[in-house]
């Protein structure tokens, strides 16, 4: 359609359409969102709607697919969740007063990482939308949920792009159209990616974007300088594009969090999935994870802090035991931990609530949901009081604020229960608006008369069955049935025929109507008004709002780790910036939580300067990786601020830790198992300091035995000698327990076993020295392998040990043409080749060769040349024979 053929209205859609070109357009009109053109077909094909046309004037038919207004945000949910943008453009003017075309506009573009919407939030987590600027090998990241009005900027170097945003797991990501550097530093992650120009990064215009919205004559009163650009540059650009998502302005954006290199531990990809902090293995969900054990808080802010908490652990001693001493505090005074908690149970979530009423989101029920919250911080005060003020209790309850004027003014404005929607439902309580109250007295004399005109109406008539009713289209009219027509007095004036009745109306009805139906409009628009003005109040108080949520999700975190420390039994770790790890009876705080009370078995780890590498070995399913999980889970329970699985704890603060367990491919990226094992050592190898806690499983078991033996050892080398890091290395290479005689501070340990004939009992308990089996057949056996693949792989090991090779050989050639002696044959081939390979290992100071021992015992000096000659003849061909 051209725009001379086009109609006012479609012009109107055009032309806004034009200003939102990248996102679906939901364009009201009445009671229905609609459409048009290749909105409609996109909306027909992921909603399912029926695709229609409409002529609106014009030449050519306008494809179009509309929703109903009342049902628009379960549409609109199914649209964003499948990663589309849909901008809502609302008419702005009453239909009635609107001279021509109703005015529309835009009042909010709705993505991934933009929403105030329950049904497109998980209360858990928070949903930040990122933007990313990018300089060689540096990063400036500005971070911003708008559900809550957070904003972090961080700065950091392409290396630890992975931690920063595996922590923040954005779900959009802003980068400069055409840049590779930050495509690469975000691609990894499911995020949608936006693109937007080079000059909307720009750091001067940023500068001056971000001072005028906080306030400030420069950016050094937010903490920010010259070395920051990238991190102002990100910012900018982010603030940007949310006042383009948000015409009417994010006044609730709070003053940024500066989060620079050094301040919290980079968690990289590895170690989170690998330690299972907050997605499982198995499934991705949390169950089976470190936070679902933590996690008892009570309150959503409280819930999102807890995760903030565990993905991003403190390096700084003075910080961890502030946290350490609050989670003490509660964990001593069970009675005031109880009460608190109790309080906290009836709290919603303060901090997107406020969110939403600062951005003009709110409806009368969320705002009544925040007044209601806030009449509960009295209680949760009086509980903090009970506590001495250790660590960060003494700061919050030196700045504590109940909000008891807001809760006030909510409380006794809105009814108790108000409805979503203006209109729906009184939303404004009696008493607060003169006005008001007489329309709604009007409103129910007049109701009280249309009840009255029912009776009247039946008696004159004598139709029992008369009954007043009420629709949107006719409004309120007297339905008599048709086999009572006859009596159907001559004023009766119908209005509409159903299958088995009539529908009339009268003057003195319709004049009811008037007076009943003008309450009505004017009492929902003076409600309106009232609620706005509520709205605009509270939301004025936004910054205070956000201290008061800050506040309580704090007290819940902190009353969430003191009750799983009392519940589970743990302890006070001591955090000190010393280089030593030392564990008494630590357990796994997940599985332990998934056994019988009592029955996980706990172990003792000690690692030292001079003890700082632990070559651990021992049976498959003995418990190795367990025991390395849990030693890692310790470290960054203590060090997030938590209590600890253990009897005693002595934890020394560890700026990284790194874990490379387990193994799996990556298709996507053409890797093979080895190529990732080898990707993500080198990673460590290269990041690790010796502040850093490393621990590894299975180093080079994904290519042949030799090649990863070298290269086991060689890792471990490295980690000892130029790294110097605390380091547990599990594996099944039993010739790494050889470093121990050639590294100072290197230390065997096993996972003890007990055997009774042939069968196996795990102990799980952790004992000095190497173990000499791996125990693989006996897996295989309780895995439920058939008896005759168990039998063959028993005989086949004995084959290779070189023990009862005739037995292996008989067995073999059993019920064959073969002869014994060519088997004889195969077998001294067989044994030759066993002999060779453990040859081998006489690189790692095995056992040397008989010819070796043998050459060992000559006395040159008594032999005679000829004794010396035939000696020599004698070893060649001995030689040869091997």
């Amino acid at each position: 359609m051209s725009r001379d053929q086009a109609t006012p209205l479609m012009q109107q859609y055009r032309d806004i359409k034009a200003r939102h070109q990248n996102a679906i357009l939901l364009f009201r009109m009445g009671d229905f969102f609609e459409t048009f053109f290749e909105d409609a077909e996109v909306a027909s094909r992921v909603l399912g709607l029926t695709l229609t046309s409409r002529n609106n004037g014009a030449a050519a038919e306008v494809p179009l697919a509309g929703v109903p207004a009342k049902a628009v945000n379960e549409y609109v949910r199914r649209l964003v969740q499948q990663g589309f943008r849909v901008a809502i453009c609302e008419q702005v003017e009453d239909p009635k007063l609107a001279k021509g075309i109703v005015k529309r506009e835009v009042i909010e573009t709705i993505t991934p990482g933009a929403a105030f919407s329950d049904d497109l939030l998980d209360s858990a987590r928070n949903n930040f939308l990122c933007a990313v600027r990018a300089d060689g090998a540096m990063l400036g990241v500005a971070a911003a949920d708008l559900s809550t009005g957070e904003f972090r900027l961080m700065r950091g170097t392409a290396a630890d792009a992975g931690a920063m945003f595996g922590r923040l797991m954005p779900r959009e990501v802003l980068i400069v159209a055409g840049d590779a550097a930050s495509d690469r530093a975000v691609r990894a992650f499911d995020a949608l990616l936006t693109e937007r120009e080079a000059w909307e990064f720009d750091a001067g215009m940023a500068s001056d974007a971000l001072a005028q919205h906080f306030r400030v004559q420069s950016l050094e009163g937010l903490g920010l300088g010259a070395d920051d650009a990238l991190t102002i540059g990100a910012a900018g650009a982010l603030l940007r594009y949310l006042r383009e998502l948000q015409p009417g302005g994010v006044p609730h954006l709070a003053r940024p969090i500066i989060e620079r290199p050094g301040g919290t531990m980079p968690l990289d990809e590895m170690t989170r999935r690998n330690l299972e902090l907050v997605e499982s293995l198995r499934g991705g969900d949390s169950d089976g994870t470190l936070l679902s054990v933590l996690d008892r808080t009570q309150t959503p802010m409280g819930a999102r802090l807890l995760r903030q908490w565990l993905l991003a652990p403190l390096v700084e001693r003075a910080a961890i035991d502030a946290r350490l001493d609050a989670v003490g505090a509660f964990v001593a005074d069970a009675s005031a931990r109880a009460a608190l908690r109790a309080a906290l149970d009836g709290v919603r979530d303060v901090e997107r609530l406020a969110g939403k009423t600062a951005a003009g989101r709110a409806t009368p029920r969320d705002v009544r949901a925040l007044g209601d919250s806030l009449t509960q911080l009295p209680a949760v005060h009086a509980a903090l009081c009970r506590v001495p003020g250790a660590g960060m209790l003494a700061d919050l309850g030196a700045s504590w604020d109940d909000g008891a004027s807001i809760a006030a003014i909510i409380t006794s404005t809105l009814v108790a229960r108000p409805p979503v929607a203006i209109g729906d439902g009184e939303t404004i309580a009696p008493g607060i608006d003169a006005p008001l109250d007489e329309l709604r007295a009007l409103m129910a004399g007049g109701k009280d008369a249309i009840a009255d005109l029912q009776a009247q109406e039946r008696a004159r008539t004598g139709i029992a069955s008369l009954k007043v009713g009420y629709n949107r289209v006719f409004g309120y009219y007297l339905e008599i049935t048709n086999a009572n027509k006859h009596l159907v007095p001559e004023d009766y004036q119908r209005r509409q025929t159903l299958t088995g009745a009539e529908r009339y109306v009268t003057p003195a009805l319709k004049e009811f109507e008037e007076k009943v139906l003008h309450a009505t409009e004017r009492a929902e628009q003076l409600e309106r008004e009232l609620f706005e003005a509520l709205r605009a109040r509270v939301a004025a108080e936004i910054g205070r709002l956000q201290r008061v949520a800050a506040a309580l999700a704090h007290l819940d975190v902190v009353t969430a780790l003191a009750d799983v420390a009392a519940r589970e039994g743990y302890a006070r770790p001591d955090v000190s910036d010393d280089f030593a790890l030392e564990i008494t009876a630590g357990r796994h705080p997940v599985v332990e939580r998934m056994m019988p009370r009592d029955q996980f078995i706990p172990n003792d780890v000690t690692l030292t300067a001079d003890a700082r590498m632990i070559i651990l070995t021992g049976p498959n399913m003995a418990g190795k990786s367990t025991i390395l999980r849990q030693i890692g889970l310790i470290a960054l329970m203590a060090q997030m601020g938590s209590w600890v699985p253990a009897t005693r704890a002595r934890v020394g603060i560890a700026d990284r830790v790194f874990t490379r367990v387990g193994a799996s491919d990556n298709l996507v990226r053409g890797q093979s198992t080895f190529m990732v094992e080898m990707s993500e050592t080198s990673a460590i190898l290269h990041t690790a300091t010796a502040r850093s806690l490393v621990l590894l499983d299975e180093i080079g078991r994904g290519t042949s035995t030799w090649d990863g033996v070298s290269i086991a050892w060689a890792v471990s080398e490295h980690l000892h000698d130029r790294v110097g890091c605390k380091t547990v290395f599990a594996t099944h290479y039993h010739e790494l327990t050889q470093l121990a005689n050639e590294l100072v501070a290197v230390r065997n340990y096993n996972v003890a076993v007990r055997e009774a004939g042939e069968e196996v009992l795990f102990l799980h308990r952790l004992q000095p020295g190497g173990a000499d089996r791996s125990y693989g057949i006996e897996v295989g056996r309780l895995a439920g392998l058939p008896a005759p693949v168990i039998a063959r792989a028993r005989a086949l090991l004995r084959l290779l040990e070189g023990e009862d090779l005739a037995a292996a050989l008989t067995m073999e050639t059993a019920g064959t043409a073969e002869t014994a002696e060519a088997a004889i044959r195969r077998g001294r081939r067989r044994g030759g080749a066993a002999e060779r390979e453990k040859a081998q290992l006489g690189l790692f100071g095995t056992e040397p060769h008989p010819l070796l021992k043998h050459l060992a015992t000559l006395d040159t000096n008594q032999m005679t040349p000829m004794e010396a000659l035939t000696k020599l003849a004698t070893l060649v061909e001995e030689a040869r024979r091997a």
